[in-house]
């Protein structure tokens, strides 16, 4: 038993280490693709649908991708090849000469993450049954979010030191030298593969016979991270505001950013473990915090700003780690790779729907905002408790 949960945690390890070098190939692609697409003669609007689309289309096909996972349970192989369309197309974009072709190579990049997304939760969430659900998702996120702040740092000097030769070329070479860590990920993943073929086996629990169907908790679940998502807005509206009311200077915003990342890191640790021992009381916690992060990220002072940007991180800190940490402990292991995939599904879906209706009021009325967003978060939080309390009874 013991030589069982010390491989689930060397196995987490890799995966998040994985999930560092994949972050710091897309997240840091991800800082530079809207002003990209603005040099390559895009507009506004486009930057903006593509941006929103490509999360749409990647949100949506998780659902479709995670019943194929189930029904075949290739976990492997789709962790493989979507990682491989993921990763390899963000290079791609140095070899790009007009918007429509970044934009298709942006929209290929967010399809490759929907392949991948459930087969690699599943495979990460069966060593949760070792490890515990939440200190296992806590894990990765921890090494998830170090890549996803060395991955934009990393291109801000790689931009610096060439933008001498011109703002488009510049921009290529740094997307480029994005192959490196996207070999290096790939790599990782097909030794990891070898390695532990089968980590289904660390999840002792003798999966159910027949059919299995997803019960009422569960759906009362999707219905409190709808919510979730519904009322959290994107930090790039939240930099929007700072720049446009000159709360926060050019330098300022992306150290703003940063700070949401290394809080997001360490709450996804903390309520990580926290979930462990008490269960959805711990997500209800993290919630009813972070629901305020409106009311101060799009507030009129400087350290409103940088307290909107901490309970933000709070936020996203348990999206990332508890909210999938809850799936494992919900769904039967037959049908997980399907319900990671529908929750992605809903999630994404009640992401764009809130982020378009947050965006209208933010240029309508500032308190409307706020108020759509504290109250969104505030009833899920009610539905999170109710959760709670029927886990506990059961």
């Amino acid at each position: 038993m013991a030589d069982l949960k010390r491989r689930a945690f060397y196995f987490v390890i890799i995966m998040g280490i994985i999930s560092l070098f994949s972050d710091l190939t897309y997240e840091g692609a991800r800082s530079l693709t809207g002003p990209y697409l603005g040099l390559l003669g895009a507009s506004a609007l486009v930057v903006s649908t593509v941006a929103g689309l490509g999360e749409l289309i990647g949100y949506t096909l998780r659902y479709f991708f995670g019943r194929l996972v189930d029904k075949t349970k290739r976990y492997w192989l789709f962790a493989i090849i979507g990682y491989t369309v993921n990763l390899l197309v963000i290079p791609s974009l140095a070899l790009t000469n007009n918007w429509q072709a970044a934009a298709l190579l942006i929209i290929l990049e967010r399809i490759g993450k929907s392949i991948r997304k459930p087969a690699k939760d599943t495979l990460t969430s069966f060593a949760g049954a070792q490890l515990g659900y939440g200190t296992t998702f806590a894990l990765e996120e921890l090494l998830d979010q170090l890549g996803a702040t060395i991955g934009p740092l990393f291109m801000s000097i790689s931009v610096a030191n060439n933008i001498s030769v011109g703002d488009v070329t510049a921009y290529r070479k740094s997307f480029a030298l994005l192959i490196f860590p996207a070999i290096i990920t790939l790599g990782l993943l097909i030794i990891t593969r070898v390695l532990v073929p089968n980590p289904e086996h660390f999840d002792e629990k003798k999966e159910s016979t027949g059919a299995v169907k997803f019960d009422r908790l569960f759906y009362l679940y999707i219905a409190a991270i709808a919510l979730i998502a519904f009322g959290f807005a994107d930090f790039a509206l939240i930099s929007f505001h700072a720049q446009k009311n000159a709360l926060l200077t050019p330098v300022l915003i992306p150290i703003a950013y940063m700070i949401a990342m290394i809080v997001d890191a360490v709450s996804a640790l903390i309520f990580g473990r926290l979930f462990d021992k008490k269960g959805f009381l711990a997500l209800s916690l993290s919630t009813f915090v972070a629901s305020f992060y409106s009311i101060f990220a799009f507030g009129n002072s400087t350290s409103a700003i940088i307290l909107g940007a901490v309970l933000w991180g709070i936020g996203m800190g348990a999206q990332e780690s508890i909210l999938k940490a809850a799936i494992g402990k919900l769904v039967d292991k037959k049908v997980r790779a399907t319900a990671y995939g529908f929750f992605n599904a809903i999630f994404g879906i009640a992401w764009f729907a809130g982020s378009a209706l947050i965006g209208l009021l933010y240029s309508i009325n500032l308190v409307a905002l706020m108020t759509v967003s504290v109250i969104s978060e505030l009833c899920a939080f009610i539905i999170l408790i109710r959760i709670t309390y029927l886990t506990k009874k059961a």
